[in-house]
């Protein structure tokens, strides 16, 4: 079936609302925008669908969304009836038809016999993951785009362990999903009879208290807040999302009195309207935050995405201008700021591990080696972090300390098997805290971390290709520097190369492979003579392919200057 004969089909569909069919009738005469939305299914893919909202097999909307749990139904269902019975967690943030999107997919859940545990309103993404475990649930949907701009929603899975579906799981999901038919093979059913029958439970505080507990037991330093008192001040932005009231409830169980809330970005608005994409990456969503902590004269500022599963910060420099930390600035000094306490406390365990991203900064090894903990490498993305978990709890092999990832993800703890902007909230300003006890700013703490360990640099360079050829032009460059790797970048050889995708590292010199132990993913990484790296990944949810960086020197300008090198050469390398 093409595009055209897609596109009709939604049109002549008894099944389809009017309000939908009036959308699509909107673009009869763009045959562009036709081929946009129906020259495919939006895509499921190992985290589930992320998509422009609008109608069309190529959007989100409560039909492909539908589908979607359908798909996730049938794996259920297929499991046996226990899996049926233990139902479904759905949380969602403040996006564009999330709570539609969350709803509608209670009832296709409600529909097939199996039991919605439906949040009362949004939640973070973490709750999500630790409400999956604390109902003994058979898998979970959170609906939400993350940080992506507001044209964009999405909605992602989760199976029993709280953990997004991994591969395998979503392997399967998917072959389901492709076999059915839209509109015929997608079971739904009324709303009021699912609450009446019991399939639909609307859940909330019960669970609000429980995550929250687990949130606090991470705690590491509250003595410092209570030393510092009133003398201590956090700026907070939930930037119209889902952390507004988790975040100012855990700060306030540890005893944080002074807490700012940028009221312009305290309630939930779907196209916010504050920023130019809400996502605490990027310094110009601070704007309003910076000018509060300036009147207030706050300690640290901090950010949750609209899902509050990530989290930004600003802090002042050495001359008291407030700038932003990176995601790695951020994780480096909360693995730091863990592993002393936790010595300091006599619980720092011989086993302990440290888990990042291979993307992540590589300053991790010096400092967990200095506490004598292990560093584990695993695959862009916190699921395979949360599988990491798992596995340790399985084998009993390590203990697991803190995981993180470059993009400013981090989880403390094993309540949840996702990245939680709540807890590392609580734990930065602990942080903030302790160490301005011991008069340090948190800028000053991490510039006495790289005195120490070296200054390790890094950086992100994004290269946009949109459209239908996008795709294509993504998958030659891949090609082309996987099939022709350089030898030499930046006046330095090449050493190793890390092709997940075939699943080796290889030795240049020597010629020599060996097996990376990851899944097959499409990602390259070069290591370079000097300790530097660059890696390539294109996005999973967006259409670009992202380019990584990584270096290293005893002086930070010798750092800085070999990370420029670095991404003017690779950037010339691809044009």
């Amino acid at each position: 079936m093409d595009y055209m004969e897609r596109y009709k089909k939604w049109l002549d569909s008894d099944k389809v609302d009017e309000a939908t069919k009036k959308e699509l009738l909107s673009i009869k005469d763009n045959e562009n925008e036709i081929k946009e939305r129906f020259i495919k299914d939006l895509e499921f893919g190992t985290g589930g669908l992320r998509g422009i909202i609008g109608a069309g097999d190529n959007r989100m909307n409560i039909y492909t969304v539908k589908k979607a749990t359908q798909g996730l139904c049938e794996d259920i269902k297929n499991k046996g009836e226990e899996y049926k019975n233990k139902g479904v967690v759905i949380a969602y943030d403040s996006r564009h038809k999330s709570s539609e999107f969350a709803k509608e997919s209670a009832l296709t859940l409600a529909a097939n016999g199996i039991k919605a545990y439906l949040f009362d309103e949004l939640r973070p993404t973490p709750e999500l993951s630790f409400a999956v475990r604390y109902k003994k649930a058979a898998a979970g949907i959170v609906v939400t785009a993350s940080h992506n701009p507001k044209e964009y929603n999405g909605y992602k899975a989760y199976g029993e362990d709280g953990g997004q579906l991994p591969p395998e799981s979503s392997d399967y999901v998917i072959g389901i999903i492709d076999k059915l038919d839209i509109f015929d093979d997608v079971l739904t059913m009324d709303y009021e009879k699912a609450l009446e029958s019991g399939l639909i439970e609307v859940i909330g505080e019960e669970v609000d208290k429980a995550y929250l507990a687990e949130v606090k037991k991470q705690s590491i330093n509250e003595e410092a807040i209570k030393s510092l008192g009133d003398d201590f001040k956090v700026v907070y932005t939930p930037f119209h999302g889902a952390g507004n009231k988790p975040v100012r409830r855990i700060l306030d169980m540890i005893g944080v009195k002074n807490v700012y809330i940028v009221k312009e970005q305290e309630e939930p608005d779907p196209d916010f309207s504050t920023v130019k994409s809400p996502n605490p990456e990027e310094k110009e969503g601070f704007y309003l935050a910076i000018n509060l902590a300036k009147e207030v004269d706050a300690d640290v500022i901090i950010a949750t995405d609209p899902d509050s599963d990530r989290v930004g910060i600003v802090v002042k420099d050495n001359k008291g201008e407030y700038v932003t930390l990176s995601g790695n600035q951020t994780g480096m000094l909360l693995c730091e700021f863990i592993l002393r306490n936790r010595k300091l406390n006599n619980n720092l365990p011989e086993n302990g591990a440290i888990i990042k991203t291979i993307v992540t900064t590589a300053m991790l090894y010096p400092i967990a080696n200095a506490y004598n903990t292990t560093v584990f490498d695993v695959l862009t993305g916190f699921k395979f972090i949360g599988e990491k978990i798992k596995e340790f709890e399985q084998t009993g092999s390590n203990e697991y300390l803190f995981g993180f990832e470059e993009s400013y993800g981090y989880l403390a703890g094993t309540y949840a098997r996702d990245k939680d902007a709540v807890v590392a909230t609580m734990l930065i300003a602990q942080m903030a805290a302790d160490y301005k006890k011991n008069g340090k700013t948190l800028y000053e703490g991490l510039i006495s971390l790289y005195e120490e360990y070296g200054y390790y640099k890094d950086a992100l360079y994004n290269v946009v290709l949109k459209g239908l050829d996008g795709a294509e032009k993504i998958k030659a460059i891949m090609k082309e520097i996987r099939e022709n790797p350089p030898k030499e970048v930046a006046g330095h050889k090449v050493e190793r190369i890390l092709d997940v995708l075939k699943g080796t590292i290889l030795d240049v010199e020597s010629g020599k492979e060996e097996p990376s132990n990851l899944p097959s993913s499409n990602v390259l990484k070069f290591f370079l003579d000097d300790n530097s790296w660059f890696a390539a990944r294109p996005s999973g949810t967006e259409p670009k392919i992202k380019f990584y960086f990584g270096t290293v020197g005893k002086e930070e300008k010798e750092a800085d200057d070999k990370l420029d090198a670095l991404k003017d050469a690779v950037s010339k390398m691809i044009e």
